[in-house]
């Protein structure tokens, strides 16, 4: 939960003005996630199995800073209960932030969009389960992203009913557990799927508005953002109050290309608008880091990440909202530029 000590006025749903007070770091505010599949990353780096999710949580304990696991579902439930995995956190006093859903590669064809009735049916009672499972780890927040929703050429599905049976789908779901938001993650384009059903930050707010439940929202990606041709600060204020999750990372913005990287590494000044933007919708979720660290100490990776986090946060709330104000006023590229190496400099 974003405190309170912030210095912010959040823009509610009533899309009034927000202003982010110059000065006050204060404790940071938000739990912190980091992929844990890439805990199987660099095994040579760690000295006890890695075969199973317990064995990953127990890796990311050792991560300084990190304070939340999200899981993928059902890909880290085939051999333990969510019973185990939330006495897997406790033994490492860690909480739960999220659980993805990652749809088996029998719906390679669409999940909640397979043209096969059963199968889709099928999807959508896998997305209720992890609702449950969420509610058993003591969580609330559902990410919805499938690698499979969506089509390769053009003629090859009907755009209008794919649409709506994503509403449909994801109305059943809200209505089933309206105590846990489920988000959309969307993401233009990639190797399962060339042409999304949802491929960018406008479509899912207009997903968004269609769902038309107050338990349906956003979870954006910053490489997929970048994949979009966005810039993710201006996705965040779109956005808005429907923003339900935020997942960090960086990358080159090669075409078609999720690079994974560590948060700010390339585009330092997005980072620090992504923070500013996070602040002045006064942002509730979690961070969680999207990174793959191949060739990288995966828990040293993700302490970068936490360290550059917090500290892109902190320097956003030193911003002068009366300097952003001239420079807004006049669109004033030269000194918007020169704010921003002020703030890095004091990173």
């Amino acid at each position: 939960v974003l405190s309170t000590k912030s210095g912010l006025s959040s823009r509610g749903i009533d899309g009034g003005p927000a202003t982010a007070d110059a000065d006050k770091d204060g404790p940071f505010p938000f739990l912190v996630g980091s992929r844990l599949n890439s805990m199987k990353d660099r095994p040579e780096l760690w000295d006890q199995p890695l075969s199973t999710p317990k064995d990953f949580v127990r890796r990311q304990s050792t991560i300084r800073g990190l304070t939340c696991v999200d899981f993928n579902y059902p890909q880290h439930f085939h051999d333990w209960k969510a019973k185990d995995a939330k006495k897997a956190l406790n033994e490492a006093g860690l909480l739960a932030g999220a659980v993805c859903l990652r749809y088996p590669a029998k719906f390679a064809r669409g999940a909640m969009n397979h043209p096969n009735t059963l199968l889709r049916r099928e999807a959508i009672d896998l997305t209720k389960e992890a609702a449950e499972v969420a509610n058993q780890l003591g969580c609330n927040e559902v990410v919805v992203w499938s690698a499979f929703d969506g089509y390769d050429y053009p003629f090859q599905v009907d755009y209008d009913n794919k649409w709506q049976e994503l509403v449909e789908a994801f109305r059943e779901c809200c209505d089933a557990f309206p105590h846990i938001k489920f988000s959309v993650e969307y993401k233009p384009t990639d190797e399962n799927t060339r042409f999304f059903a949802v491929p960018s930050t406008g479509a899912a707010m207009l997903l968004v508005s269609h769902v038309d439940r107050e338990n349906f929202g956003l979870t954006l990606d910053v490489g997929h953002m970048l994949m979009s041709g966005e810039n993710p600060g201006q996705s965040i204020a779109m956005a808005g109050s429907k923003l339900f999750g935020i997942q960090l990372n960086d990358g080159f913005t090669r075409l078609a290309a999720e690079d994974g990287l560590m948060f700010g590494s390339v585009h330092p000044g997005m980072a620090l608008e992504i923070m500013y933007q996070l602040r002045r919708i006064g942002f509730k979720g979690h961070f969680y880091f999207d990174t793959f660290p191949q060739r990288s100490d995966p828990v040293k990776e993700a302490e970068y990440n936490i360290e550059r986090a917090k500290a892109f946060w902190n320097a956003s709330g030193r911003l002068s909202v009366d300097k952003l104000s001239e420079i807004w006023k006049e669109h004033d590229a030269i000194a918007a530029l020169r704010l921003v190496d002020d703030a890095l400099r004091s990173l």
